[in-house]
């Protein structure tokens, strides 16, 4: 069963990049897979893909309008595979992921410095992206193609950038944040697959030093 986790975000790649590890990577190994008679493939996506929505909560179904780079370029990879006949494509959603040593949010600071210190993130654990993945791994036949995976807290940027022990954000440029308001709607996994998250907020996996 391949499990397609291609990303080129922070560091530093460019739209060309990003096309070339996050859309055309995954169909490459999604044409692997069929050649091999693999029957199951799962691809983690970005909750990016929603766009700007003023901080809502973004569901599964809800209409994709993103318009950076790199979520482009995962869209764009749902869309093909979604599309690939005969193969059992499983999509994961992730929020900004984290924890168990991941400088993910020392390497965010800077792309994020001047966004507003009030704007929230949806965010994950890296333990809990682990338990998501086995999941819907493992189900014989998911009810939905498509799921969000997402710890039960957003904090605010603040708070995030506190984490590592950075200041907060400065708000001097709020219209390119934008891009990143959208906030993951969970419910469906939980419903569908029991997932529970093993760190619900940010505190619990600073506490349990993880």
């Amino acid at each position: 069963m391949p499990w397609s986790t291609a990303a080129a975000f922070f560091r530093g790649a460019t739209p060309e990049q990003a096309h070339a590890v996050n859309d055309l990577g995954s169909q490459h190994l999604a044409s692997a897979a069929r050649a091999a008679s693999v029957k199951r493939f799962l691809f983690t996506s970005t909750g990016l893909v929603y766009g700007s929505n003023g901080g809502l909560l973004a569901l599964e179904d809800d209409p994709c309008a993103p318009t950076t780079a790199y979520p482009l370029s995962k869209l764009a990879a749902e869309r093909f595979l979604l599309a690939v006949e005969g193969l059992d494509v499983r999509v994961l959603g992730l929020p900004f992921v984290y924890g168990d040593g991941d400088p993910h949010i020392e390497e965010a600071i800077p792309m994020m410095r001047a966004f507003s210190p009030t704007q929230r993130m949806s965010i994950a654990h890296h333990a809990d992206v682990a338990q998501a993945v086995a999941r819907l791994l493992d189900v014989p036949s998911p009810a939905h193609r498509i799921y969000n995976v997402v710890d039960d807290d957003a904090p605010d940027l603040a708070t995030l950038f506190a984490s590592v022990g950075a200041p907060a954000p400065d708000g001097s440029d709020a219209e390119r944040a934008r891009a990143f308001d959208a906030l993951l709607d969970g419910r469906r996994i939980r419903e569908d697959l029991g997932f529970k998250p093993k760190f619900p907020r940010l505190a619990d996996a600073i506490a349990a030093g993880a």
